[in-house]
C-alpha cells in the first residue's frame, strides 16, 4: 500500500508543473505579439517544448514498443496514433479551434503517466526520475497550451482552471497503471507507441511550423535544448 502513496505523490508532483506552466504564461506569456522580446520568448519556448516532446518519442515512447512489442503491432499502434490524432485535428481546424499544444501535452503526459505507474513497482528508482522528466517536459507544454486555450476564447481564468484539472489527469493515468497494467507490458507499450504516432504529427503539422522567427535563430536553439533536456532525463533513468 505503500508503493501506491509514492505514486500518487511522484505523479502529483510531475502533473502540477501543468497548472504551474499556466501561470507562467498568464503573467509573462500575455500580449507577446506586441513585445519582440516576448515575441521570441514564446517561439523558444514553442520549440522547446517541440525537442522535448521529439525526445520523449525518441528516447521513451517509442524505445519501449520496439523492446515490447511484435513489427505488425509496432505499426499498428503507431499509425492508428497519427491517424486518431490526424481526424482530431482536422475537426478542430474545421470549428477554428487550435489546441496542437494542448493535445500534444495530453499525449505526451497521460501515456507516459501511466507508464510510471506500471513501471513504479518493479523499478522505483527509474519511477522518480520519469516522475521528474515528465514534470520538466509539462512546463512547455502547458505554457503554451494556455495560450492555445486562449486563442480559442477562453477567459485567464476558464483557462487556468482546465489546465489545474488536467494536473490531475496524471494522478489518474498512474494508478490505473500500477493497479491494471503493471502485469501487462505490452498494454503499456502500444498507448506509448500510438501516443508516439500522435505526438509526431502535431508536431510537424502545427508546432514545428509555428516556431520560425525572421531574423532570430533563439527558437531553433531552444529546439536543441528541449531534446538536450530529454537526452539528461534518459541517462539519468538508465
Amino acid at each position: 500500500m505503500q508503493d501506491i502513496y509514492k505514486i500518487i505523490l511522484y505523479s502529483a508532483f510531475s502533473g502540477i508543473t501543468v497548472f504551474l506552466g499556466g501561470l507562467l504564461s498568464k503573467y509573462f506569456g500575455g500580449d507577446y505579439k506586441s513585445n519582440k522580446r516576448k515575441t521570441e520568448l514564446f517561439h523558444f519556448i514553442t520549440a522547446f517544448g517541440g525537442g522535448i516532446l521529439i525526445a520523449a518519442i525518441a528516447l521513451v515512447l517509442v524505445p519501449r514498443g520496439m523492446e515490447e512489442l511484435d513489427l505488425f503491432i509496432l505499426i499498428l499502434a503507431f499509425i492508428s496514433g497519427a491517424i486518431v490524432v490526424f481526424l482530431i485535428d482536422r475537426k478542430l481546424e474545421r470549428s477554428g479551434n487550435s489546441l496542437s499544444q494542448l493535445m500534444a501535452m495530453l499525449l505526451d503526459f497521460i501515456p507516459e503517466a501511466i507508464a510510471l505507474g506500471a513501471i513504479f513497482a518493479a523499478e522505483p528508482k527509474t519511477g522518480v526520475l520519469l516522475a521528474i522528466f515528465i514534470g520538466l517536459q509539462n512546463l512547455p507544454e502547458s505554457f503554451n497550451s494556455f495560450q492555445d486555450l486562449k486563442s480559442t476564447g477562453y477567459s485567464d481564468k476558464k483557462s487556468l482552471i482546465v489546465l489545474f484539472f488536467l494536473s490531475f489527469s496524471g494522478i489518474i493515468g498512474a494508478v490505473i497503471g500500477f493497479i491494471f497494467l503493471k502485469d501487462l507490458p505490452q498494454v503499456t507499450a502500444f498507448l506509448m507507441v500510438f501516443a508516439s504516432g500522435g505526438i509526431l504529427y502535431l508536431i510537424f503539422q502545427d508546432i514545428a511550423p509555428n516556431v520560425k522567427l525572421k531574423k532570430s535563430w533563439l527558437p531553433a536553439l531552444g529546439a536543441n535544448l528541449g531534446f538536450l533536456i530529454g537526452m539528461i532525463g534518459e541517462k539519468l533513468i538508465q
